[in-house]
């Protein structure tokens, strides 16, 4: 009967963070993250025999045999994780996660925010009882990473808008969205710095405490149901680790369930915390309320001094013990029986009065601020859409942002226009008006070979861009922010203006100053060519930083790639002449048909002649002698052809360079059409977290192939 009266999740989703006062008529009013706790609505997050390992190789050393060189095989062996770990996070409460480095801290907390893959981990995770989907928990749930991932030339104010305008429903106004910000920046006591840059390495922003807790301001923009932070206080000095502590236990107390891990705090942040768990090898060592924490460890035999810190104590403590023979099993063994035995413990199981649904209902209905749903009473899960905003809005957020953070840093741009000056005027005044002479042909050849290929090298500069920004952009997708396509799409865009300018320049220089051939249509196809050219870079280069993982490993795999293609690009050896098993790299390389293209368009007249009569002997032994005895030649050969070969006689034509270039199979058109799929198709990135060294499972499993096109 309960079930039958309580409202569905669905139609307070529509109306999230509304409410109508007075006439019905009227404008909802937004309201915001509460501040203080009112009839806290019991959410309670219990995990259970959570296990996880994984599988790690090393080498194992033989000795060597009658003198031989020792030998190394690999051996494949299990690493725990996570090894049968149960508890609870209630809402309005801090949950503190503890331990030395490599004690599982944050696979904990990623196997909670479920971003380890679920066939290899064991255990459950509930919300009062009811097994959570992903979906459900994507819309309900943030992650704040241990790394501070913001752009750095926005300010805080700009960064946590941007955040509402990804993560709040379109059906809050521009007023509402504004007025949420503002009271966040309040809550987070952001305010003095709101007009500040984030900044980095090169450009004086906000302190680190501050950019700590901007943060946890734009995941907790939509008022998050539960909230997993990453040591939230790592790097950050007494003050400003207990200032962030301090915002999360108001989140917690605006009705959120709040875990975080944290390697050692003081005695104010402990005072602050409602639960620890002490973590050893994967193991529970320690859970319980930290104000049980000297009786835990008096019953245990290591009484805590009085003056001394009670984490450090424990965590000194516990790592002694690890260094013991026996380990810290005694410690897990006896862990177990006191929480059985302690009744003032605080892990007795907590109750909770409402079903899943009727929890997230009644928080809604308070203000908490989720994501808008569809009306499907059948599924539950179904009901939470899977973004808050249509794909134009997001592409126009997007868009906004990169242009603003662009904006402000124009060296970025000055970098590449300096590059594309430089490398036009050089080639300008090296090629100067070429002549349609024997020479000519193969200066001709070369000047289009190398400006082809500048074009892509110009592009090296954009391969870190993506590199710094891939973990903003996993971040964001990760919980639904906004569509990929959106992401690839904008930038794109946003870009396009740059690079028609920077091939208008580049076209403008050499175009006329080398002498090339088409008069204005022939300058528009060229220009065309080189825009496609340095687009095809461009998306080559934002490939390649999705895939690898450092800068300069990018920049060895360009150059060599790029080198590659210049070298199958048919300029070097022309097509027919190349192994039939290297052709494939002919047709793959990015070079060929930019380069085809441009040729085409220059020798594409039948009537105009580049070879007449003695020139036959140009660029050969025979180019030095005398013009009378080249004569002499010319009509010794004209006998023995019986064909009449003067000084004007038309021997080499465009079409003939052409097929001597083994240029033949797609006409100037086709090539430059060409290069379209290829822009879309090195828009496809990879940037899959990989594993830690230590063994931590990747954050993003699910998300590892993102499809821009």
């Amino acid at each position: 009967m309960v079930e039958m009266l309580s409202p569905t999740i669905a139609p307070l989703l529509n109306n999230v963070g509304d409410h109508v006062t007075g006439d019905e008529a009227e404008t909802p009013v937004h309201q915001v993250l509460m501040m203080q706790p009112q009839n806290s609505i019991p959410f309670v997050l219990s995990f259970s025999n959570l296990t996880y390992s994984v599988r790690v190789r090393r080498k194992v050393a033989f000795p060597a045999i009658y003198g031989g060189r020792a030998e190394e095989a690999p051996v494949t062996r299990t690493k725990v994780l996570l090894h049968d770990i149960s508890g609870e996070a209630h809402d309005g409460e801090l949950l503190a996660v503890l331990g030395a480095s490599g004690s599982g801290k944050s696979t904990l907390i990623d196997a909670l925010a479920n971003r380890i893959a679920k066939e290899s981990l064991k255990g459950e995770v509930k919300l009062n009882g009811e097994k959570l989907h992903t979906k459900l928990l994507k819309v309900i749930s943030a992650y704040v990473m241990q790394d501070d991932l913001l752009y750095p030339m926005l300010t805080v104010e700009e960064t946590l808008m941007f955040s509402a305008e990804f993560r709040l429903p379109r059906t809050l106004s521009k007023s509402k969205k504004k007025g949420r910000v503002q009271a966040l920046i309040d809550q987070l006591g952001l305010r003095n710095a709101a007009k500040t840059i984030i900044g980095d390495e090169g450009h004086r922003g906000v302190s680190g405490g501050e950019r700590r807790r901007v943060s946890i301001g734009i995941d907790i923009i939509h008022d998050p149901i539960i909230l997993f932070l990453d040591e939230p206080t790592s790097g950050l000095d007494s003050t400003s680790a207990f200032m962030v502590v301090k915002v999360l236990q108001r989140i917690a107390q605006s009705g959120s369930i709040v875990i975080m891990s944290i390697h050692q705090p003081s005695n104010r942040i402990l005072g602050l915390l409602d639960r620890l768990i002490f973590l050893s090898h994967g193991q529970t060592v320690y859970s319980d309320s930290p104000f049980n924490l000297p009786q835990f460890f008096a019953d245990f035999g290591h009484p805590i001094p009085e003056n001394e810190n009670r984490t450090e104590f424990a965590l000194d403590s516990i790592r002694e013990l690890e260094d013991s023979p026996d380990g810290t099993n005694n410690l897990v063994e006896f862990n177990r029986k006191w929480k059985n035995t302690n009744r003032n413990s605080a892990t007795t199981p907590a109750r909770y009065d409402l079903s899943l649904k009727e929890a997230i209902s009644a928080s809604i209905s308070r203000g908490k601020l989720v994501s808008g749903a569809t009306n499907d009473a059948a599924n539950p899960t179904a009901m939470v859409p899977t973004f808050a905003n249509p794909i134009w809005t997001e592409m126009a957020v997007l868009s906004k942002r990169l242009f603003t953070n662009s904006w402000r840093m124009p060296e970025i741009f000055f970098v590449r226009f300096s590059a594309v000056m430089v490398t036009g005027f050089i080639l300008a005044t090296i090629f100067w008006r070429l002549d349609n002479s024997p020479k000519g042909i193969w200066e001709r050849l070369g000047f289009i070979a190398f400006a082809v290929s500048t074009t892509y090298y110009i592009c090296t500069e954009a391969l870190p861009v993506f590199i710094q920004e891939r973990y903003i952009f996993m971040r964001e997708t990760a919980y639904n922010a906004y569509r990929r396509s959106s992401y690839c799409l904008s930038h794109a865009l946003v870009s396009l203006p740059g690079l028609i300018f920077l091939s208008l320049l580049f076209v403008t220089l050499t175009f006329w100053a080398v002498g090339l051939d088409g008069g204005a249509s022939g300058f528009l196809f060229y220009f065309c060519v080189v825009l496609a050219s340095i687009w095809a870079g461009n998306s080559f280069v934002t490939f390649l930083s999705g895939v690898v993982p450092h800068v300069m490993i990018g920049y060895i795999i360009v150059v060599a790639l790029l080198g590659y293609f210049l070298l199958f690009s048919g300029f070097y050896m022309n097509r027919d002449r190349i192994p039939s098993y290297w052709i494939w790299f002919h047709y793959l390389s990015l070079v060929k048909y930019p380069y085809e293209a441009v040729l085409l368009n220059e020798f594409k007249d039948p009537t105009k002649c580049f070879v007449r009569g003695v020139q036959l002997f140009d660029n050969s032994q025979l180019g030095d002698l005398p013009n009378s005895i080249k004569e002499k030649l010319l009509e010794n050969i004209s006998e023995t052809l019986n064909v009449a070969i003067t000084s004007s006689t038309c021997l080499t034509s465009g079409a003939d360079i052409l097929l001597q270039q083994g240029i033949t199979q797609l006409n100037k058109w086709n090539c430059l059409w060409t290069q379209v799929p290829r822009i879309s198709i090195l828009h496809v990135v990879d940037p899959a977290e990989h594993s830690r060294v230590s063994g931590e499972p990747p954050c993003f499993p699910e998300d590892s192939v993102i499809s821009c096109f």
